[in-house]
């Protein structure tokens, strides 16, 4: 059945989540854009042929740069504006949190075109420091260093001092500041040096707990006193230079926003009071993400924009400043989720439908033989209308009940207990047509077309590219990637290709709700393929290795004026790598099957060339692809 583009366009809410980034072409196909609502456009089919040509399969992972870049701009934008408008006298820097997505390629991205707008960036771990203290920066641009420091960090970090970048080594407890005192004293090298503020406000959403009181991470008001102590006493107090906050992940509610920025600007000009040229304030992460495009505190959602955020930010710290009559600070951020969600999109390609029942309503034949709880059903089945149904409904479960008693006692046979399975659920899909048609009953009747909707197999594993679906019920966009110039009919729910029933994803964005299940195209058999949408944030890197499904093939795009460059396919994960994970050696294994084999030619169930052939075929599979082909 043919559909307008439009329609379906708002029934996956394209304008609502995408952000410019994604639309639909005339031939039903998802089309994505370097920026938002850009002339330019690359054809995910096409993308998807040009690969499987190359033998780069599903699933896999798209990753567009550009939107990174993008991404970076916007944020930048929106914070030199409000400076402006405000009339602010510090700057803004940004730095990318390695934590968010510590790949390589993005972070190497963020870094070069991240030049020109003096952009960072921020470490947790001593080998996320050891990675970044060897890429080139922006001469002004900061690295921050977050997280628990024993002595070996705190080296590392003032390598990073000596080798001329603006290292700052925030404390985020007393030990710390010894340490840092004692080896910069040692090594000669002046440092610089933050303070994590512990916060009485909190963030919103799921990680609301990251903030407040109970944080885990932050100096209480007299630890930073202790500091200031100690730095004075060892006159290194104008090494302080930067006061730290985070109030948590994917903040839904600017207000929660505003309430800590006030709060830490408050704390900043008391320590400026003090003397002490703090120069930079970094008001950490949470700038949140609309995952459902409802614009909404809602988990999944934000009620406010990135030009807010940083009106809201540049303004309250400048209203207390001038309240305090301090210098204003320079403002970082580490908004990371931000920054990486959009530019990555999953691909798997449906494999299957798993059917409830497997069997023709018109096949069941039923006679007067048949026990009387098979004949009742097949009743049912006759003589359901539009009038009678909600009745017939009630009816065939008590008979689905009694036909499965009946089954346990060794009443009925295999064959009569299949009859009246399909007789059941024959009473269901018909309930469920005419409960549509009614107006009234719809929401009476919303678990059963649940329990009616198709299981389709979705060829990737949920814990090792989707987590946050699994773990934390975190709503991704899904849809389509074709044939969106028809109508979807079937309404579905995704399981995956792990053996965990957790691997089902039954929850779907909507803009007013959620839905339980997503609207599909019927499966033919013929390749069916779906875009998962913004999992460029932590997806990656917090994927589990369970059932040891590897990393997914890769490819990265560059859209230009007419059409794409393929710039980078990398491979992913075969069985020998996976194993590996798992610290199981490849030659070893090797090795032991073929001591098996030779056992078996000992015992004179192989001949030495079967055996040999079977070595040969268990090796080969070292290079397979660990998702199904």
């Amino acid at each position: 059945m043919k559909a307008k583009l439009e329609e379906v366009a708002q029934t996956y809410g394209i304008e609502n989540w995408g952000a410019g980034y994604f639309s639909i072409n005339k031939k039903g196909h998802l089309v994505v854009h370097p920026s938002e609502y850009d002339r330019r456009g690359a054809d995910i089919m096409e993308i998807l042929e040009d690969l499987q040509r190359r033998r780069i399969q599903a699933p896999l992972l798209l990753r567009f740069p550009q939107i990174l870049v993008n991404q970076m701009k916007k944020l930048t934008g929106a914070f030199r504006s409000a400076i402006k408008e405000f009339d602010y006298n510090g700057r803004y820097y940004g730095v990318f949190p390695m934590k968010v997505n510590p790949r390589r390629e993005v972070v190497e991205e963020f870094l070069r075109a991240g030049r020109r707008y003096d952009f960072g960036i921020e470490v947790g771990s001593k080998p996320e420091l050891y990675a970044a203290l060897a890429n080139e920066q922006a001469s002004d641009s900061v690295m921050i260093c977050n997280g628990f420091k024993d002595e070996s960090y705190i080296r590392l970090a003032l390598l990073g001092t000596e080798l001329g970048k603006n290292v700052v080594i925030v404390i985020e407890k007393i030990g710390e500041l010894e340490t840092v005192i004692q080896l910069s004293q040692e090594i000669g090298v002046r440092p610089l040096i933050g303070i994590r503020v512990k916060l009485y406000s909190k963030g919103s959403g799921r990680w609301e707990k990251s903030g407040g009181e109970s944080a885990k991470f932050g100096l209480t008001t007299s630890e930073i006193l202790e500091v200031i102590r100690v730095l004075r006493e060892n006159e290194m107090v104008d090494s302080l230079r930067l006061l730290h906050f985070h109030i948590g992940s994917q903040i839904t509610s600017i207000k929660r926003v505003k309430n800590a920025i006030k709060e830490a600007a408050r704390v900043y000009a008391k320590i400026r009071a003090m003397k002490i040229n703090i120069d930079y304030m970094d008001v950490g992460g949470g700038l949140g993400v609309d995952y459902d495009g409802s614009k909404t505190s809602s988990e999944s959602s934000a009620n406010y924009t990135v030009q807010e955020f940083a009106n809201d930010v540049v303004y309250t710290i400048k209203s207390v400043c001038e309240d305090e009559d301090v210098p204003e600070p320079n403002i970082i951020t580490e908004s990371g989720r931000m920054l990486t969600s959009y530019h990555a999109v999953l691909v798997a390609n449906i494999r299957a439908e798993i059917e409830t029942v497997v069997g023709e309503y018109e096949s069941v034949k039923v006679d007067d033989d048949d026990p009387q709880v098979i004949v009742e059903l097949k009743d049912l089945c006759m003589g359901i209308n539009s009038k009678n149904y909600a009745e017939y409904y009630h009816d065939a479960i008590e008979h689905k009940d009694e036909m499965y008693t009946l089954f346990n006692l060794g009443l009925i046979s295999l064959e009569d207990r299949a009859k009246g399975e399909i007789l059941f659920w024959e009473v269901c899909e018909r309930t469920a047509k005419y409960a549509q048609n009614d107006k009234s009953m719809i929401d009476e009747y919303e678990e059963l077309r649940q329990m009616l909707a198709a299981k389709y197999l979705c060829n990737f594993s949920i814990f090792r590219s989707l987590p946050d679906s699994w773990a934390i019920d975190q709503l991704f966009p899904i849809m389509p990637l074709h044939k969106l110039d028809k109508t979807p009919t079937e309404l579905a729910t995704l399981v995956d290709i792990t053996c965990d029933s957790d691997g089902v994803i039954d929850k779907f964005v909507d803009l007013k709700d959620i839905k339980e299940t997503l609207e599909l195209h019927p499966f033919k058999g013929e390749p069916y393929f779906l875009g998962i949408f913004l999992i460029g944030a932590y997806q990656e890197v917090m994927g589990s290795g369970h059932n040891l499904f590897g990393s997914l093939n890769e490819a990265h795009i560059v859209i230009e004026d007419e059409g794409y460059l393929i710039t980078k396919v990398v491979p992913g994960g075969n069985l020998g790598e996976s194993v590996e994970t798992a610290r199981y050696e490849r030659a070893a294994l090797q090795e032991s099957f073929g001591e098996l084999a030779a056992e078996q030619v000992k015992r004179g169930r192989l001949s030495a060339e079967r055996a040999n052939e079977l070595c040969r075929q268990y090796e080969s599979y070292v290079s397979c692809y660990t998702y199904l082909s």
